[in-house]
């Protein structure tokens, strides 16, 4: 049996038939469409139809269309009891699949065992016509229904559209395309390509300062008093307050994460801590955040006394709110100078502030071309053999994007084109692959969870301006058995910045908006806030149609991707051994010149001795011309290709298999203990340690 042959982990420059043939590294095109293969389409629009014929024995009309072209097959819904439907659904079929000389388009009643014929009408191919963007769209006309013998009907027309196109038409995202002619029909909405925007978020802090007049139950008893506050689904409590008594002092602060618009109110209650474990409500109030002062400066903020209410419920079970004279004194403001971190710090795509006035200009556009990918490995398996049914998800600051699924493909073609604004090169592109579990009457937001096949990172820092980049990057993981590929995944991008004075000035900016240096967070504040952030673009993308799941989002976003592990300690030992190499190498060299070992060698150290002992006003233009011609040759050895996953720079390939398996074991614990720390957390049962994250 011949031995396996070993993965192949590098990077691979392609030459893919995108521009017309006309790509090469310094290549300047001006399509929209000129990153990805340029893919043919026949695309069908049926609009409506009127006067339909009845069913006289059952004096119903429950009409639908369907097409047919070769062995592909879409239908459209039935109308219930409508001789006049309207429909108004694109139908979309890969050009290189038809094999017929006709386009066959039936309208057909609903029934039972087998549907009843009304009317047909039969279009040749050569006869459809070609409509290139940016053209406007062709008008739809009325054809008359024609009986099985092509004999006109007299009765019964259907309005429809029908042209040739590219992917470039903006009919293509919501087509129904026969490549998923095999999903049922609720979950054709999950196989769609959308773009994504992530809500604008900010930071809410709220200062508790003190109470005053607290009302409480037993007045020989001095209260143990602390505030609780809920923000969505999101609870946090402050400590106990040390003034044991009915004017309580905290001066501590509690910060949320909130997301436009703002819909959810905050609540805050002061609680009475009875002790056996027994709370008492003494009173809340409701803030709407509309109300809320939004500062992106570090300027005070106004402190203001809230009103307290008390609530009752009867015996009747009715509820009703009994004001009375408590008051909370609080600080509450929208922190817009801040930027909220959904992803890690290190390879973030935005550093941003919230508030708008405190943008930069854009530098550039990013443009990616998602073209392909090959040599899937199998992730599920469907009626007996292994199948992958994969998208693409890449994320550049607010937006994100996904590709149609390519169903039962370990070759997926997607060619799919998608652009960003960019504002500040030291950013990361993240992209990703996923297997769709949904395509076959599963719950959306329930049932199995979209599998990640592999992801990947660009750093816009790493790619030259106005040159197209076409390469196939491997996608990696990290498996108990070791690293493995998982396939590849086929890119175009060009990163055009029109102007290089802009670029250069975004060096000198500070990293991170001024807030972040004058009023700093801590790292367990920033954590504790980016999980939130988390939990919340999650909330917000699962709402969407079709969603992003919640699986896919925290795999983007790399939520829990800090953990330790041995494999990534020894790879950053490595690491920083290479960077302090250069003063042990300067000791050898300098070891080699005291020995004598190179006489040559020590004759031009001799030589440059005495011409600075002799003219010291040499030294420093000597110095500068050396770093100079060090920096020219160096610059010819830069790489010209942008970085991937290195195994071996990171030790994937040379760690035992205990390691994995430990790393693998840590990782799955801290996401149980992280979702363990965010159930207390939403339960309101952190404790007076876990109480603040803003102390």
């Amino acid at each position: 049996m011949p031995p396996e042959e070993e993965p192949d982990f590098s990077l691979k420059e392609t030459k893919p038939n995108i521009g017309g043939g006309r790509v090469s590294g310094g290549a300047k095109l001006t399509s929209s469409f000129d990153l990805v293969e340029e893919t043919h389409f026949l695309f069908v629009r049926v609009v409506k139809a009127r006067d339909l014929p009845w069913n006289n024995a059952r004096s119903t009309c429950d009409p639908f269309v369907e097409i047919k072209i070769g062995n592909y097959r879409g239908t459209t819904k039935f109308m219930e009891k409508k001789p006049n439907p309207e429909w108004n659904r694109v139908f979309a079929f890969r050009k290189e699949r038809i094999q017929t000389l006709s386009v066959d388009i039936t309208v057909r009643q609903k029934e039972s065992v087998n549907d009843e014929f009304i009317g047909a009408i039969s279009i040749s191919v050569s006869d459809i016509p070609t409509r290139v963007p940016p053209d406007s769209p062709l008008a739809p006309q009325w054809y008359k229904l024609e009986d099985k013998n092509g004999v006109n009907m007299g009765r019964g027309e259907l309005m429809l559209v029908i042209w040739f196109g590219t992917q470039a038409d903006e009919v293509f995202p919501d087509a129904w395309h026969s490549d998923v002619a095999t999903v049922s029909g609720e979950s054709i909405i999950n196989t769609r390509s959308k773009v994504y925007l992530s809500p604008r978020l900010w930071y809410l802090r709220v200062n508790i300062i003190q109470g005053q007049d607290l009302v409480t139950p037993d007045k020989n008893r001095n209260p143990e008093v602390y505030v609780k506050a809920s923000f969505g689904n999101v609870n946090l409590r402050s400590r106990v307050s040390q003034d044991k008594s009915v004017n309580p002092r905290w001066n501590e602060d509690l910060m949320f994460v909130a997301a436009e618009p703002f819909d959810d109110p905050l609540i805050l209650t002061v609680v009475d801590k009875l002790g056996n474990n027994k709370e008492e409500s003494l009173g809340r109030c409701v803030i709407h955040l509309s109300k809320v002062y939004k500062r992106w400066l570090p300027e005070p903020v106004a402190a203001k006394w809230f009103n307290l209410e008390k609530v009752l419920v009867e015996k009747s079970g009715e509820v009703k709110e009994l004001k009375f004279a408590s008051k909370l004194h609080m600080r509450i403001s929208l922190d817009g100078g801040y930027h909220v971190f959904d992803e890690s710090i290190h390879c973030s795509s935005d550093y941003r502030a919230t508030y708008k006035a405190l943008w930069t200009p854009t530098i550039g556009v990013l443009e990616l071309g998602i073209i392909g990918a090959s040599g899937l490995v199998p992730m599920k398996s469907r009626d007996g053999h292994k199948t992958t049914d994969a998208y693409c998800v890449a994320k550049y600051g607010p937006k994100w994007v996904r590709t149609r699924t390519a169903v039962d493909s370990f070759s997926p073609k997607w060619n799919e084109q998608y652009t960003w604004d960019v504002y500040d090169p030291y950013t990361v592109l993240m992209i990703g692959i996923f297997d769709n579990c949904h395509l076959h009457g599963e719950d959306m937001l329930g049932g199995p969870k979209d599998s990640t096949i592999g992801k990947l990172r660009i750093r816009l820092s790493t790619l030259s301006t106005n040159r197209i980049y076409t390469y196939s990057f491997p996608l990696i993981a990290l498996q108990p058995s070791g690293v493995k590929k998982m396939g590849e995944i086929q890119l175009a991008m060009r990163f055009t910045c029109p102007s290089y004075t802009n670029l250069l000035a975004a060096y000198t900016r500070t990293l991170f908006p001024k807030m972040h240096y004058t009023h700093p967070m801590s790292v367990y504040q920033l954590d504790s806030l980016r999980q939130q952030a988390t939990l919340v673009l999650c909330s917000r993308l699962s709402r969407t149609e079709p969603p992003l799941r919640k699986e896919v989002v925290e795999c983007m976003l790399d939520a829990g991707g800090q953990m330790w592990s041995l494999r990534r300690g020894k790879a950053n030992l490595q690491r920083l051994m290479a960077a302090f190499n250069v003063f042990v190498e300067a000791w050898k060299w300098f070891d080699q010149i005291r020995k004598w070992k190179n006489p040559a060698a020590n004759v031009l150290v001799l030589l440059s001795y005495l011409i600075m002992l002799f003219c010291p006003n040499l030294i420093l233009p000597t110095l500068l011309s050396y770093c100079f011609l060090i920096g020219i040759w160096q610059y010819r050895k830069r790489p010209r290709n942008p970085p991937h996953m290195d195994i071996k720079l990171s030790l994937a390939d040379s760690t035992n298999a205990d390691e994995l398996d430990e790393e693998i074991e840590r990782g799955s614990l801290l996401n149980r203990l992280q979702s363990k720390m965010v159930e207390l957390q939403y339960s309101n049962q952190v404790g007076d340690d876990h109480a603040s994250i803003c102390q």
